[in-house]
């Protein structure tokens, strides 16, 4: 009888009900999150918005509002079409540039050298070193008469190069630079990825007989795409909002060469004290990274192979 009273019994229900107490204790976890967000991200994101419908006085305090002027200044003012021009090249030059240079460093980090951990503990070591100290350190190595470079070129017999002084070369010493600040973080997340591949694959294709690019082209790209994806996304973001470099090599010169989209906020609300034209700047570069990044996981996700 309790067999069959038992058999009889219907299921009980997997659902988990959610009380009002579990639902206090969840945004008691999420508070501190949800202040530091508020008070530096949404915040700051609000009084932007806020400020580029208004021109401010020297103080910051909004005085009048101007609706879409400001905007509509943007767009007219040929030196802030410079600063986009100069932006876009610079993400062109810094972004393919430091993403190869990376994984070329991881692939020769992931064989089964001797001594190759020294390798990676240098190719991995600017993750460790500031924006300050490393624009510093190419200050140096672009010094029109001091500079390592111009020494190089002067042993070679070869004319000397003005490198952050020539417009023609101020925006691409800065992307070089850029470059090598960037290098350790993107090939640290590539070895990883590297490493993270199931060797079986390259046992399996070794059997197989086939080559060290046909091995690289068939199983090390595809399932490296994730960390590529992400890797990608991180330096084009990070690209655009580059500022630290920038202001201690060129302060945006010569002839604006250098005057990056963020610089020129920066100039914009602290040295002309403009903050309405400086707050819808900031809103630009915020519309284009956000399409940019759409477009990214829209078109570029679709090659990423998830395991």
């Amino acid at each position: 009888m309790e067999l069959a009273r038992n058999i009889n019994q219907e299921p009980k229900s997997n659902k988990v009900s959610v009380g009002k107490s579990d639902l206090k204790v969840g945004l008691l976890f999420l508070a501190p999150s949800i202040l530091l967000f508020s008070v530096f991200l949404f915040y700051p994101l609000v009084r932007t918005v806020y400020y580029s419908f208004h021109i401010t006085d020297i103080t910051g305090e909004q005085s009048v509002f101007v609706g879409m002027e400001n905007y509509l200044f943007l767009f007219q003012d040929p030196v802030f079409y410079e600063s986009l021009k100069a932006t876009f090249l610079f993400v062109l030059y810094t972004v393919p540039t430091s993403i190869g240079a990376a994984l070329f460093l991881a692939l020769l980090s992931n064989e089964k050298l001797k001594g190759i951990g020294f390798f990676r503990v240098i190719f991995s070591s600017t993750m460790g070193i500031s924006a300050a100290a490393s624009a510093v350190i190419w200050l140096f190595l672009f010094h029109p008469s001091v500079g390592f470079f111009n020494n190089v070129l002067h042993s070679l017999n070869l004319p000397l190069v003005q490198w952050l002084i020539n417009p023609d070369w101020a925006l691409l010493s800065v992307s070089i630079t850029t470059i090598w600040m960037n290098l350790g973080f993107s090939f640290l997340i590539l070895l990883g990825g590297l490493q993270n591949i199931d060797q079986t694959l390259y046992e399996s294709a070794a059997i197989d007989g086939a080559g060290y690019f046909t091995r690289l082209w068939r199983i090390t790209l595809p399932s490296l795409s994730p960390t590529l994806f992400f890797i990608t996304t991180v330096t084009l973001i990070n690209a655009f909002q580059s500022f630290g470099q920038i202001d201690i090599l060129t302060g945006g010169g010569p002839n604006d060469a250098t005057n990056l989209l963020v610089y020129s906020i920066y100039k914009e609300a602290f040295v002309n004290y403009h903050f309405g034209t400086a707050s819808a700047q900031a809103i630009v570069l915020f519309v284009f990274i956000f399409i940019l990044t759409i477009l990214q996981f829209k078109f570029a996700e679709r090659k990423v192979h998830y395991q």
